[in-house]
């Protein structure tokens, strides 16, 4: 019971803010996704990632191995569908990207921290740089068939990544006032980046739902297995073994969709994969989290 209660407090306030997204949209408020998700990305997050990584305590060894147990998960997973894919004759533009990269933002990012508390919060953005390195390079390239390096530098968030490892592997810090500032404007992020993923969600509309729950059903379990061998292949302690089997097992991301419809990719059908395995996590990162605790 006890552990139940534990699993609900983590997960609880995370789906309430994405439902207040969803359920403002639905009563016909008006919610401006750009302009907020810009605010986000630009300045929210990269303000959470930088001083995350300049007042981590944690060894940098130990994220050094966590940053390659991560890239190896990706690579692993980004193969086997790759595999898959090709067996089961879908489109890889289409599917290949969303499969391989998940919510780590959105969710992975609190869920990490109501579960393991600021050093899990602090692994977790390691992993969400990652990610977001990775998906402006290779996810890209997957969904548009070219490369976007360039983009990948201009982006804030990486910027903030470089920094705050900068900061963190010299051992600087800011002017309290400075600190203190960033501090409350990546107060923001989680909550602005939940309600958001509840609006997106509730404007998707979903195609082929059958396929779609296959997918997702297969995901979930590639990405949870995948990430359990790597995490005890690096022999990671409990808190990062956590967090990698947390963050890679999170659901398909609101911006595979976005890609989608940038790139003239099948963004129907990765509609329909960010609504059910979303939806799909509702339970399994409960449950998830009930063995990682």
């Amino acid at each position: 019971m006890n552990l139940s209660v534990t699993v609900l407090n983590i997960v609880a306030p995370v789906f309430c803010l994405a439902g207040i997204g969803y359920i403002w949209v639905k009563l016909g408020f008006d919610y401006p996704v750009q302009f907020i998700t810009r605010l986000a990305m630009t300045i929210a997050v990269p303000c959470l990632i930088f001083t995350a990584l300049m007042q981590s305590k944690a060894d940098l060894a130990s994220l050094k191995t966590l940053s390659i147990a991560s890239i190896a998960s990706h690579l692993a997973i980004v193969l086997i569908f790759a595999v898959l894919l090709r067996l089961g004759q879908l489109d890889r533009q289409t599917y290949l990207a969303p499969l391989t990269f998940g919510n780590t933002g959105n969710l992975g990012l609190p869920l990490a921290l109501f579960a393991f508390g600021q050093a899990g919060l602090e692994m977790a953005v390691v992993i969400l740089a990652i990610s977001a390195v990775l998906s402006f390079t290779v996810g890209i390239w997957l969904v548009a068939g070219q490369g976007a390096f360039g983009k990948m530098l201009r982006e804030p968030m990486i910027g903030a990544t470089l920094l705050g490892a900068l900061f963190l592997w010299q051992g600087w810090q800011t002017p309290q006032v400075v600190t203190r500032t960033m501090d409350l404007i990546g107060q923001m992020a989680i909550p602005l980046m939940l309600m958001t993923l509840g609006v997106a969600i509730a404007r998707l509309s979903a195609a082929r739902l059958k396929l779609a729950t296959a997918l997702s059903l297969i995901k979930l379990l590639i990405c949870v297995i995948v990430a359990w061998g790597i995490g005890h292949w690096f022999q990671l302690d409990q808190v990062a073994f956590g967090v990698l089997v947390l963050q890679t097992a999170t659901p398909v991301a609101v911006t595979s969709y976005l890609l989608a419809e940038k790139y003239q990719a099948d963004s129907e059908a990765v509609a329909g994969l960010v609504m059910v395995s979303t939806l799909m996590s509702v339970i399994a990162l409960p449950v998830l989290l009930a063995f990682l605790l």
